[in-house]
C-alpha cells in the first residue's frame, strides 16, 4: 500500500477546512488572537499547502498543550468545512458508499488521491500510504482521522466504533487518550495510517441519504476533473468559486476576484501563469457541467440554465451551440 512516488508538497487543504480551527478555539474558549487572525485571512476557496496547515495546527497545540489536540480539532468538522466532498459523502445511501465516495473524490479536497478502501475477509479498511518514509507527524494525521470518524458519526447517529485505528508515528505520552476517543485499540509505529472496521458496517444506512443530490454532486465532481486535466491548484480553486457563484449568476471576473480576496489583475495574472484565461476556464467548466447535467433527465433545461448561471435559456442555448455545434436539446436526444 505504500507509495514513495506521492509528493507531500503536492498536498493542500482549502481555507474552508482550516476554519475548523476557529470552531475549536471557540469551543475551548481560547482567544489566541494571532492564530485566529491567520486562519481568518484564509478565504474559503484558498489552497493551503500542507506545511502551512501543519504550522497552524502546531500553533493551536501551543495555545492549549497536551496529547490529542488534533482529535478535538477534527471533532469540530461540519459539512461546510469540506465542501463538495462532504456533501457527496453525506448524500450517500450507506456507510460503504460514503467511504468509496470519499476515496474517489479525495483529490477534490487534498489535490491528490491518497486513500484506498479494501476488503480483507470480514474486515474493511480505509488507509493512507506513508510518503517514502516521510511523515508530518501525529498532529496532522490525528486531525484528519478524527475529522473523518467524527463526520461519519454525525451522519450515522449511533455509529459503531472502528475495530482498530493505526498511525505511523511513534506513540505519544498518553496513548489512552486516542483509544478513549476512537473507542477501539489504537496502534502506533504502524506501516501506514488506517481505520479498520467489520465489513458488514458498510451496509449501515445513512439517514442523510439523498440520491438526487448525490448524482448532481457526483456529476459536478467528474465535470470539474474533465474541465481541468492535470494538477493546477489555483485554477482548481477558481473552479470551486465558479461552483458556488454559478447558481447565483455571479460569475463575472470582478465577482470571482472579490470572492477570492484578490484584485482582478492578480487573478488574471495567476491564471495566465498557469496557461489559463478566465473566460476559457469558465467556458470549459460550464460546458462540462452542462453535458453532465444534460445526462440527468430529471433536470429540466430551465433548471440546468439556472445551475449554470445563465440569465435565460436562450443564452444557455447559444453558448452550448457555440461549444459543441448543436443545441442542448439536440445533444440530450443523441
Amino acid at each position: 500500500m505504500s507509495n514513495s512516488n506521492l509528493n507531500p508538497a503536492a498536498i493542500r487543504i482549502n481555507g474552508a477546512y482550516a476554519r475548523v480551527l476557529l470552531d475549536w478555539l471557540d469551543q475551548q474558549q481560547l482567544s489566541a488572537p494571532t492564530l485566529r487572525a491567520a486562519v481568518s485571512r484564509l478565504s474559503p476557496g484558498e489552497q493551503v499547502p500542507l506545511m502551512q496547515w501543519f504550522d497552524l495546527l502546531r500553533r493551536a497545540r501551543e495555545a492549549c498543550p497536551g496529547d490529542g489536540r488534533g482529535l478535538e480539532i477534527g471533532a469540530c468538522i461540519a459539512p461546510e468545512h469540506v465542501g463538495v466532498l462532504g456533501y457527496l459523502v453525506q448524500a450517500s445511501d450507506n456507510l460503504g458508499q460514503a467511504l468509496y465516495a470519499y476515496q474517489r473524490f479525495e483529490s477534490l479536497f487534498y489535490g491528490i488521491q491518497m486513500a484506498e478502501v479494501v476488503i480483507r475477509g470480514d474486515q474493511a479498511e480505509i488507509g493512507w500510504p506513508v510518503f517514502g518514509g516521510m511523515s508530518l507527524g501525529l498532529l496532522v494525521d490525528e486531525t484528519a482521522i478524527s475529522a473523518l470518524i467524527s463526520f461519519l458519526r454525525k451522519i450515522v447517529p449511533g455509529a459503531p466504533n472502528p475495530a482498530e485505528v493505526t498511525f505511523s508515528s511513534p506513540p505519544p505520552e498518553h496513548p489512552e487518550v486516542y483509544e478513549a476517543f476512537f473507542g477501539c485499540p489504537v496502534r502506533f509505529s504502524a506501516p501506514y495510517v488506517s481505520v479498520r472496521f467489520p465489513a458488514d458496517y458498510l451496509s449501515i444506512p445513512l439517514t442523510t441519504a439523498n440520491p438526487a443530490l448525490r448524482q448532481i454532486l457526483d456529476r459536478q465532481s467528474v465535470a470539474l476533473a474533465n474541465a481541468l486535466p492535470g494538477n493546477d491548484p489555483f485554477a482548481f480553486q477558481v473552479q470551486q468559486v465558479f461552483l458556488r457563484l454559478l447558481p447565483e449568476a455571479r460569475v463575472s471576473l470582478k465577482e470571482v476576484a472579490s470572492e477570492m480576496a484578490l484584485s482582478v489583475r492578480t487573478l488574471q495574472r495567476r491564471l495566465t501563469a498557469g496557461g489559463q484565461t478566465f473566460q476559457g476556464l469558465l467556458d470549459r467548466t460550464r460546458q462540462e457541467l452542462a453535458q453532465s447535467y444534460l445526462r440527468d433527465r430529471s433536470l429540466s433545461l430551465f433548471e440546468i440554465t439556472m445551475l449554470l448561471g445563465f440569465a435565460e435559456q436562450s443564452s444557455f442555448n447559444r453558448a452550448f451551440k457555440h461549444w459543441v455545434g448543436i443545441s442542448p436539446g439536440e445533444w440530450r436526444e443523441k
